[in-house]
């Protein structure tokens, strides 16, 4: 059986750390955190969250500093390494060890695939990964997942597309190893140059289909799940301008799938789903916004050992 101590005093590094129970429980708890965070909390008061974002970041960064303090506790931190000593040449781990002298807690974001597990290693105090260059975000994925219980009621029995930058994009690394546990069918669409990476892909264990063509799959979704293409991996600026535009999703496309489909993506988005889906019942990408406080919160928490 699962426990909140359990919890108590653990990095969130990658969602290979988790089976369905800790998911369920970390879940379960984030719904908890959506009555918490209508008024005043103490549950981590006298605490201090460090927010040390290595690449730029709006609704990780925000939302990990406004859960902190939703918590009751204290933010510090950084959202620019050039401010910091980083521009000196200090070396990750050392910066983890100073900012540990500070805080209980360090949510990060860093550009280098390894970069969590590195500072999880140098640091006593847990570390929570905000984006590991490339490789995962495990935070979102929970909070991806919890937004689909709250738009379907069960995760379980969806047919869920991930779509867009499969090869890049950490988000959907981490959502398809996280739904790795649940009873789904995955559709994954992208260029095939950007098709999902292979160790992910290799360790699925649900039923995948795999293809380039959105508009013949989108039909058979409950969920599809957005994401750009990410300039910033790219090493070949017209091997970007070639794809950036591989799919488009606007009212015509949306339309094409179920009444009821859930439409999300992890934000910013560039122009591939188009500003008039925005006002359609199908976007839940705002809405997805707001579960990343929940489920913040609850991490958050349960690693301080402050929910018993």
């Amino acid at each position: 059986m699962v426990k909140a101590s359990d919890f108590k005093g653990k990095d969130v590094l990658s969602m290979r750390d988790y089976g369905r129970k800790e998911i369920d429980f970390i879940l379960s708890e984030a719904t908890k955190m959506v009555k918490v965070a209508e008024k005043p909390s103490t549950l981590c008061s006298g605490k201090v969250l460090a927010v040390v974002f290595f690449e730029p970041s709006t609704r990780t960064r925000l939302s990990f500093e406004t859960a902190m303090l939703r918590l009751g506790g204290g933010v510090t931190g950084f959202s620019d390494p050039s401010a910091s000593s980083v521009k000196k040449g200090e070396t990750l781990e050392d910066t983890i060890r100073t900012v540990e002298c500070y805080a209980d807690i360090i949510a990060m974001r860093h550009p280098e695939t390894d970069s969590s597990e590195r500072a999880a290693a140098a640091a006593s105090v847990p570390i929570l990964n905000g984006g590991s260059g490339s490789g995962e975000h495990p935070t979102q994925a929970l909070l991806d997942l919890h937004t689909m219980k709250y738009a379907k009621g069960d995760i379980d029995g969806l047919k869920i597309g991930l779509c867009g930058d499969l090869l890049y994009g950490r988000t959907t690394h981490s959502l398809a190893l996280a739904l790795n546990h649940f009873d789904v069918e995955l559709y994954l669409i992208s260029p095939k140059e950007l098709a999902m990476k292979e160790d992910i892909r290799r360790d699925l264990k649900m039923k995948v289909n795999e293809g380039t063509d959105l508009a013949k799959v989108i039909p058979k979704l409950d969920v599809l799940y957005d994401t750009r293409i990410q300039k910033e991996r790219f090493t070949d600026p017209t091997k970007y301008e070639e794809l950036k535009n591989a799919y488009i999703i606007d009212p015509v496309m949306v339309k094409k799938g179920k009444k009821n489909l859930v439409l999300m993506h992890p934000l910013p988005r560039v122009n591939e789903i188009t500003t008039d889906v925005d006002s359609m019942p199908n976007a839940w990408y705002f809405r997805q916004v707001k579960h990343g406080v929940y489920v913040r919160m609850a991490l958050i928490a349960l690693a301080l050992g402050a929910v018993k």
